[in-house]
């Protein structure tokens, strides 16, 4: 935590300086009862701001590190006799020294409706409220921040890539390892890598022995405005910041931002966490405004101000069919407000423009992104609109049909199907620029022939998605080669299917036919040490596999399935889907074979069949055997 400045034993906090004064109050009640963190911070803090005005201190108010005195004028009220306190000379408002001009006449005229009870002096006067807490220090830092000199920079900037890349990113967690990025975490990362590029956009200015000093901060500490549940139920704007924001990649940044943002909810922030701040983000956009220019707190190089994203006001009329025809993307207004005393203008018209650039996706941004969450496909690329008059659209119609027969005949080479090794796969047929057709066609409307089913126009961006879905994720598929055209269009008409999440008793399900195959090769590795296995480690997803296949056999009522297995695996097919007792698998480990088996080498176990009932999940029934293999 950096050391507090000479006058202003709060600096460090910037705009969280209210909860320690709280915090002081609580420490003054109950020392043991704040973190330990804070003990030597309040050994020789004399309280300031709100402590003062609760009367915490008798201290009298200090100068701040720019030379304006803290404000302690919010002490006057409490202290003051009467609600309301009139200098001598001012003169007494005539409402509260003469009330009958204000009060109900003895006689008064019949009104057409019931009367109105006349205002009393008492109701007319304007009710004070000490303000302490949040309100004091919010007060006392708007107080401070009039002296630090502020600039701003404004910028639209397009968000159509971000909204497009974020969509890609959040549909692979969708089907991968769950979670969820936000425009927040993509913008915040942008804003990082921006300021990485320009540092001096990360000074801060100081008065040092009464001299100006511009201060260059060792890291890059992103401050976020969280919203913060208390114990007793009341909320409060709090403002921690993510340390060493430089030497991250996104997936630490994603991480550590939401690990800040837990801490918070769960009301486990600490003193580090609340002080060092070197550049907040703001992001107002949540509320509807487009532009704001924020206070910029003392000790801060700069904050970043996000409004929301919406299409510019003259198009907001227009349909959507009008919005993509004519290529309109959404847009963004960035602020950034800065300390002019140790930042230029143009510097931070140059940071704007970088994060506009990044958002663009120039400098790889969007590839270190895929590239940290192991995305296996190229993000979406920034270009042009293709102008269209109606002989371009029927060739756009056509390139549609090709994008589709590129991928039923090369999809499988984007396939992920390497669990060991990451590797961002692409293929030249399957880019959509390759079809000439951008970013911009997304949204727009093609007809697809037989692909769609029953919906003989959708748009790119589903088509792309169903592609994607079925010949690029983890199972690969190819079968153009077949030169029956009924066999193909069955083979398509079953694949080409958009993305449904298993039900969860599915998934529950074969997590635990996977735990079960797990655990017996676990067992016989370590039971019976020296023995010749055939095991199915580095292949345990065949039981959830044949299971599933023995399932859906249940369910459509037939007779019996048979299976022809190899050594590898054999014992564990026994056990979890035929249903032979470990009981008997283990006692053939130690030799108690049946003599009447066909006698041989060690691995006669592992020749052995056996005949069981399978039971699916809605209790079907089925058959189910493994026939012998005496392959010696």
């Amino acid at each position: 935590m950096p050391e507090p400045t000479e006058g202003n034993p709060l600096a460090a906090f910037g705009a969280n300086e209210w909860l320690v004064d709280e915090m002081y109050e609580q420490y003054q009640k109950d020392p043991g009862s704040v973190d330990p963190a804070w003990l030597d911070f309040f050994a020789n803090y004399k309280g300031d701001g709100a402590a003062s005005a609760n009367g915490t201190s008798g201290s009298t108010p200090t100068s701040t590190s720019n030379g304006a005195a803290a404000p302690a004028a919010a002490a006057a009220p409490a202290a003051a006799p009467t609600p309301v306190a009139t200098p001598s000379q001012a003169p007494t408002p005539a409402a509260v020294t003469s009330p009958a001009p204000v009060a109900t006449p003895t006689t008064p005229p019949v009104p057409k409706e019931p009367p109105v009870p006349a205002a009393t002096s008492a109701s007319d006067a304007p009710q004070h409220t000490v303000l302490r807490g949040i309100g004091a220090a919010t007060a006392k830092n708007m107080d401070i921040s009039l002296s630090v000199p502020t600039a701003t920079s404004v910028r639209n900037i397009p968000v159509k890539l971000l909204w497009d890349n974020r969509i890609v990113i959040n549909n692979h967690l969708k089907r991968a390892r769950g979670g969820k990025v936000s425009f927040t975490h993509l913008i915040g990362y942008a804003i990082v890598k921006a300021i990485r590029t320009l540092p001096e956009m990360n000074n801060t200015f100081a008065q040092i022995d009464g001299k100006p000093t511009m201060v260059t901060p060792a890291h890059i500490n992103l401050g976020l405005a969280i919203d913060q549940q208390k114990p007793d139920g009341t909320r409060q704007l709090v403002a921690p910041s993510i340390k060493g924001c430089e030497a991250m990649d996104f997936a630490q940044f994603w991480t550590a931002y939401e690990e800040i943002v837990r801490k918070a909810k769960d009301n486990k922030l600490t003193m580090e966490d609340y002080s060092g701040t070197t550049v907040s983000l703001t992001n107002v956009g949540g509320l509807g405004t487009n532009n704001s220019v924020p206070r910029l707190m003392q000790g801060q190089a700069a904050i970043i101000g996000v409004g929301s994203m919406d299409y510019p006001p003259e198009a907001q009329g227009a349909s959507e069919e009008t919005i993509t025809r004519n290529a309109i993307s959404r847009i963004m207004t960035m602020t950034s407000t800065y300390d002019h005393r140790v930042i230029q203008g143009a510097q931070s018209g140059e940071f704007l423009r970088q994060v506009h650039q990044l958002l663009l996706g120039e400098d790889n941004f969007y590839d270190d992104i895929f590239r940290s969450l192991r995305i296996p496909y190229e993000p979406i690329r920034w270009s042009v609109d293709v102008s269209a008059s109606h002989d371009a659209d029927v060739s756009k119609q056509a390139r549609i049909l090709e994008l589709i027969h590129a991928y039923r005949v090369r999809g499988h080479m984007m396939a992920d199907t390497d669990p060991l090794e990451y590797k961002q796969r692409s293929h030249p047929d399957l880019e959509v620029e390759s079809h000439g057709l951008t970013l911009w066609d997304l949204d727009r409307e093609f007809a697809t022939g037989e692909f769609g089913g029953e919906r003989r126009f959708m748009k790119l961006r589903n088509v792309l998605g169903i592609l994607r879905d079925s010949y690029c994720r983890t199972v690969g598929i190819e079968y153009m080669h077949i030169q029956d055209p009924d066999q193909r269009r069955w083979i398509q008409q079953r694949v080409e299917q958009p993305h449904q999440k298993p039900p969860r008793e599915e998934q529950l399900r074969i997590l635990l036919k996977l735990n079960q195959a797990e655990a017996f090769e676990t067992f016989l590795q370590t039971k019976f040490v020296g023995q010749k296995r055939f095991s199915l480690e580095g292949g345990e997803t065949t039981v959830p596999v044949i299971d599933e296949i023995c399932e859906a056999a249940a369910e459509a009522q037939l007779d019996e399935v048979t299976i022809g297995m190899a050594h590898r695996g054999r014992l564990n097919m026994l056990a979890n889907i035929v249903g032979k007792s470990y009981n008997q698998i283990f006692r053939e480990f130690e030799g108690n074979i049946d003599p009447r088996t066909v006698q041989g080498s060690g691995d006669v176990k592992y020749h052995l069949g056996a005949e069981g009932e399978f039971t699916a999940g809605t209790g079907a029934r089925v058959k189910v055997s493994i026939a012998a293999n005496p392959s010696h």
